[in-house]
Protein backbone atom coordinates (compact mmCIF):
# COMPACT_ATOMS: atom_id res chain seq x y z
CA UNK A 1 0.00 0.00 0.00
CA UNK A 2 2.82 2.38 0.95
CA UNK A 3 4.69 1.50 -2.26
CA UNK A 4 1.65 2.35 -4.38
CA UNK A 5 1.25 5.65 -2.52
CA UNK A 6 4.90 6.56 -3.13
CA UNK A 7 4.57 5.66 -6.80
CA UNK A 8 1.53 7.93 -7.10
CA UNK A 9 3.41 10.80 -5.39
CA UNK A 10 6.33 10.29 -7.75
CA UNK A 11 4.12 10.31 -10.83
CA UNK A 12 2.30 13.45 -9.64
CA UNK A 13 5.58 15.27 -8.93
CA UNK A 14 6.97 14.28 -12.31
CA UNK A 15 3.84 15.52 -14.03
CA UNK A 16 4.00 18.89 -12.26
CA UNK A 17 7.66 19.37 -13.16
CA UNK A 18 6.95 18.45 -16.77
CA UNK A 19 4.02 20.87 -16.88
CA UNK A 20 6.14 23.70 -15.49
CA UNK A 21 8.86 23.00 -18.04
CA UNK A 22 6.32 23.10 -20.87
CA UNK A 23 4.94 26.43 -19.60
CA UNK A 24 8.37 28.03 -19.63
CA UNK A 25 9.08 26.49 -23.02
CA UNK A 26 6.09 28.20 -24.63
CA UNK A 27 6.31 31.49 -22.70
CA UNK A 28 7.37 33.35 -25.85
CA UNK A 29 4.33 32.20 -27.79
CA UNK A 30 1.32 34.52 -28.17
CA UNK A 31 -1.06 34.45 -25.22
CA UNK A 32 -4.83 34.52 -25.43
CA UNK A 33 -5.24 36.57 -22.24
CA UNK A 34 -2.36 38.59 -20.78
CA UNK A 35 -1.80 41.29 -18.19
CA UNK A 36 0.35 44.41 -18.21
CA UNK A 37 2.79 45.51 -16.97
CA UNK A 38 4.65 42.24 -17.52
CA UNK A 39 8.09 41.66 -18.99
CA UNK A 40 6.96 38.21 -20.15
CA UNK A 41 4.06 39.62 -22.18
CA UNK A 42 5.18 40.36 -25.74
CA UNK A 43 2.55 38.96 -28.09
CA UNK A 44 -1.17 38.58 -27.46
CA UNK A 45 -3.71 37.04 -29.79
CA UNK A 46 -6.82 37.83 -27.80
CA UNK A 47 -7.01 40.30 -24.89
CA UNK A 48 -4.44 42.41 -23.05
CA UNK A 49 -5.60 43.80 -19.69
CA UNK A 50 -3.61 46.81 -18.54
CA UNK A 51 -4.16 47.59 -14.87
CA UNK A 52 -1.26 50.05 -14.64
CA UNK A 53 0.65 51.85 -17.38
CA UNK A 54 4.44 51.73 -17.51
CA UNK A 55 4.75 55.45 -16.86
CA UNK A 56 7.95 55.66 -14.82
CA UNK A 57 9.90 52.86 -16.46
CA UNK A 58 11.04 51.84 -19.91
CA UNK A 59 8.14 50.39 -21.84
CA UNK A 60 8.14 46.70 -22.75
CA UNK A 61 6.58 46.76 -26.25
CA UNK A 62 3.57 44.52 -26.76
CA UNK A 63 1.81 43.43 -29.92
CA UNK A 64 -1.89 42.72 -29.53
CA UNK A 65 -4.06 41.16 -32.19
CA UNK A 66 -7.45 41.64 -30.60
CA UNK A 67 -8.48 43.91 -27.72
CA UNK A 68 -6.46 46.08 -25.35
CA UNK A 69 -8.27 47.02 -22.12
CA UNK A 70 -6.86 49.81 -19.95
CA UNK A 71 -8.06 50.31 -16.38
CA UNK A 72 -5.53 52.77 -15.00
CA UNK A 73 -7.38 54.54 -12.20
CA UNK A 74 -5.17 57.62 -12.50
CA UNK A 75 -6.82 58.36 -15.82
CA UNK A 76 -10.04 59.60 -14.24
CA UNK A 77 -8.27 62.77 -13.00
CA UNK A 78 -6.82 63.89 -16.33
CA UNK A 79 -10.11 64.76 -18.11
CA UNK A 80 -10.98 67.12 -15.23
CA UNK A 81 -7.59 68.87 -15.43
CA UNK A 82 -7.90 69.40 -19.16
CA UNK A 83 -11.47 70.59 -18.82
CA UNK A 84 -10.35 73.30 -16.38
CA UNK A 85 -7.63 74.43 -18.82
CA UNK A 86 -9.60 74.09 -22.06
CA UNK A 87 -9.43 77.86 -22.70
CA UNK A 88 -5.61 77.68 -22.97
CA UNK A 89 -5.58 74.95 -25.60
CA UNK A 90 -3.43 77.13 -27.87
CA UNK A 91 -0.63 76.90 -25.32
CA UNK A 92 -0.72 73.24 -24.30
CA UNK A 93 -2.39 71.59 -27.25
CA UNK A 94 0.56 71.00 -29.57
CA UNK A 95 3.47 71.15 -27.15
CA UNK A 96 2.08 68.55 -24.77
CA UNK A 97 1.65 65.87 -27.41
CA UNK A 98 5.19 66.50 -28.63
CA UNK A 99 6.66 67.36 -31.99
CA UNK A 100 9.63 65.03 -31.53
CA UNK A 101 9.90 61.81 -33.58
CA UNK A 102 7.90 58.87 -32.32
CA UNK A 103 9.75 56.62 -29.86
CA UNK A 104 11.32 53.37 -31.01
CA UNK A 105 9.42 51.29 -28.46
CA UNK A 106 5.66 51.43 -28.85
CA UNK A 107 2.77 49.07 -28.22
CA UNK A 108 0.89 47.89 -31.31
CA UNK A 109 -2.80 47.06 -31.14
CA UNK A 110 -4.37 45.54 -34.22
CA UNK A 111 -8.06 45.61 -33.43
CA UNK A 112 -9.62 47.65 -30.61
CA UNK A 113 -8.31 49.68 -27.69
CA UNK A 114 -10.71 50.40 -24.83
CA UNK A 115 -9.39 52.50 -21.96
CA UNK A 116 -10.00 55.22 -19.40
CA UNK A 117 -6.75 56.80 -20.54
CA UNK A 118 -3.66 55.48 -22.33
CA UNK A 119 -0.30 56.66 -20.96
CA UNK A 120 1.97 54.47 -23.08
CA UNK A 121 3.19 55.10 -26.66
CA UNK A 122 0.81 53.05 -28.77
CA UNK A 123 0.00 52.46 -32.43
CA UNK A 124 -3.66 51.49 -32.76
CA UNK A 125 -4.69 49.98 -36.08
CA UNK A 126 -8.46 49.86 -35.85
CA UNK A 127 -10.85 51.37 -33.30
CA UNK A 128 -9.96 53.34 -30.18
CA UNK A 129 -12.57 54.14 -27.53
CA UNK A 130 -11.49 56.06 -24.44
CA UNK A 131 -12.50 58.67 -21.89
CA UNK A 132 -9.46 60.79 -22.78
CA UNK A 133 -6.96 59.06 -24.99
CA UNK A 134 -3.17 59.02 -24.99
CA UNK A 135 -2.40 61.63 -22.35
CA UNK A 136 1.33 62.36 -22.24
CA UNK A 137 2.10 59.54 -24.67
CA UNK A 138 3.01 60.15 -28.33
CA UNK A 139 0.62 57.75 -30.03
CA UNK A 140 -0.76 56.94 -33.46
CA UNK A 141 -4.28 56.05 -34.58
CA UNK A 142 -4.73 54.39 -37.95
CA UNK A 143 -8.49 54.08 -38.06
CA UNK A 144 -11.14 55.70 -35.87
CA UNK A 145 -10.69 57.29 -32.42
CA UNK A 146 -13.84 58.11 -30.44
CA UNK A 147 -13.98 59.78 -27.05
CA UNK A 148 -16.76 61.51 -25.09
CA UNK A 149 -14.19 64.16 -24.06
CA UNK A 150 -10.80 64.40 -25.81
CA UNK A 151 -8.60 62.72 -28.39
CA UNK A 152 -4.85 63.37 -28.17
CA UNK A 153 -2.48 61.77 -30.69
CA UNK A 154 0.86 62.44 -32.25
CA UNK A 155 -0.51 61.16 -35.58
CA UNK A 156 -4.10 60.72 -36.70
CA UNK A 157 -4.71 58.78 -39.93
CA UNK A 158 -8.43 58.32 -40.31
CA UNK A 159 -11.05 59.94 -38.09
CA UNK A 160 -10.87 61.50 -34.64
CA UNK A 161 -14.28 62.18 -33.11
CA UNK A 162 -14.89 63.66 -29.68
CA UNK A 163 -17.13 66.10 -27.85
CA UNK A 164 -14.64 68.71 -26.63
CA UNK A 165 -11.28 68.55 -28.43
CA UNK A 166 -9.12 66.69 -30.94
CA UNK A 167 -5.43 67.55 -30.80
CA UNK A 168 -2.80 66.03 -33.12
CA UNK A 169 0.65 66.86 -34.33
CA UNK A 170 -0.06 65.24 -37.72
CA UNK A 171 -3.48 64.67 -39.32
CA UNK A 172 -4.51 62.73 -42.39
CA UNK A 173 -8.27 62.44 -42.51
CA UNK A 174 -10.92 64.22 -40.45
CA UNK A 175 -11.30 65.77 -37.01
CA UNK A 176 -14.74 66.37 -35.51
CA UNK A 177 -15.11 68.10 -32.13
CA UNK A 178 -15.89 71.41 -30.46
CA UNK A 179 -12.20 72.38 -30.85
CA UNK A 180 -9.81 70.84 -33.39
CA UNK A 181 -6.07 71.54 -33.47
CA UNK A 182 -3.46 70.10 -35.85
CA UNK A 183 0.00 71.41 -36.75
CA UNK A 184 0.64 69.27 -39.85
CA UNK A 185 -2.69 68.82 -41.57
CA UNK A 186 -3.94 67.16 -44.75
CA UNK A 187 -7.40 66.90 -43.39
CA UNK A 188 -10.82 68.41 -42.79
CA UNK A 189 -11.73 69.87 -39.41
CA UNK A 190 -15.36 70.28 -38.38
CA UNK A 191 -16.20 72.05 -35.13
CA UNK A 192 -16.88 75.30 -33.30
CA UNK A 193 -13.19 76.32 -33.64
CA UNK A 194 -10.55 74.77 -35.91
CA UNK A 195 -6.82 75.39 -36.22
CA UNK A 196 -4.19 74.06 -38.61
CA UNK A 197 -0.82 75.36 -39.86
CA UNK A 198 -2.52 77.44 -42.55
CA UNK A 199 -5.47 79.14 -40.86
CA UNK A 200 -7.87 79.37 -37.92
CA UNK A 201 -11.56 79.16 -38.74
CA UNK A 202 -14.91 78.41 -37.11
CA UNK A 203 -17.22 75.62 -38.27
CA UNK A 204 -15.01 74.08 -40.96
CA UNK A 205 -11.32 74.17 -41.86
CA UNK A 206 -9.11 72.24 -44.28
CA UNK A 207 -5.69 71.88 -45.80
CA UNK A 208 -4.59 69.43 -48.51
CA UNK A 209 -1.34 71.03 -49.66
CA UNK A 210 2.09 69.80 -48.66
CA UNK A 211 4.42 72.11 -46.80
CA UNK A 212 6.98 73.93 -48.94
Amino acid sequence: MKINFLIMIGLFTGTMISAQDSVYAVSDRPKFIAFSPSKETKNVNGMLIKYYDEIDQEIQPKKVNGIGLGFNGLGVFFPVLFLVNITSIDNWGISDIGSEPLPDKMNTINGMQLSIVNMEPTVTNGLELSLSSNIGAPSVINGVAISPLYNFHHTTKGAAISTLANVSQKCRGIQVALINVCKDSRAIQIGFWNENEKRKMPLINWNFKNKK
